[in-house]
């Protein structure tokens, strides 16, 4: 019996979706840094709506789901890598529009620093994206149009948005790194805590006796040829 071929993965869309994220994501640090509190964090919930709504790529939106949606790791890696160089790129454009927000981005980083402090906001901030996608899943926009804000106000760290500000910036800061692995944390640990674990056994055990039926048939079927 011929193999069936598999459908190559196209990585050409996976590369574009991500960009757009930044773009969306950017966009909305942009209005975040120019307008302040108390309107710039509600205005930065365009940016995730915008990339749940048009199915974007984006690390903190897609990191919580790794399991769930069995999204292949270097995928995920890859995703994140095109949204922070792409950010980073947005950023330094966005620097050429508005000398404002420059000053803005570099008072915002300045207050960053190498802290478990830091780590704690990068891994609640990890909560709040994974809780707000998760909701949007379930057809209902609150989750983002309150959760982006919320973020926002505790001063939680978004590694997506950390990056656009470090490139309105012109500048590095190690921070990122943390930011990175405290936003999968609190993605990934807040889908294990919400996740009904049973129902993933339940299909696991529904596909291996299946397999287990499927294979017994074909069994069946060679003896009664012969």
């Amino acid at each position: 019996m011929p193999r069936s071929k598999q459908t190559k993965f196209d990585y050409f869309s996976l590369v574009r979706k991500s960009i757009a994220a930044a773009l969306l994501i950017g966009l909305g640090d942009y209005v975040l840094l120019k307008l302040g509190q108390p309107l710039g964090p509600f205005l930065f919930s365009f940016g995730l709506l915008g990339v749940c709504v048009l199915g974007a790529n984006l690390f903190t939106g897609k990191c919580g789901f790794l399991i769930e949606d069995k999204i292949k790791p270097l995928h995920l890696l890859l995703i994140l890598l095109v949204n922070l160089v792409a950010g980073y790129l947005f950023g330094l454009l966005f620097s050429i529009c508005d000398a404002g927000i420059v000053a803005a981005a570099s008072e915002k980083v300045a207050s960053w620093d190498m802290s478990w402090s830091f780590l704690v906001r990068s891994i609640l901030c990890g909560v709040i994206m994974y809780l707000a996608v998760a909701i949007y899943r379930k057809d209902s926009k609150l989750g983002i149009l309150l959760g982006v804000p919320l973020f926002i106000f505790c001063g939680f760290q978004h590694c997506i948005a950390n990056v656009i500000t470090l490139g309105i910036a012109q500048t590095f800061s190690w921070t990122l790194i943390i930011c990175i692995v405290g936003n999968f944390i609190g993605s990934l640990v807040t889908w294990y805590l919400c996740t009904d674990l049973s129902l993933g056994k339940q299909i696991k055990n529904t596909k291996r006796n299946s397999k287990h039926n499927q294979a017994r048939h074909q069994g069946a079927t060679r003896h009664s040829n012969h």
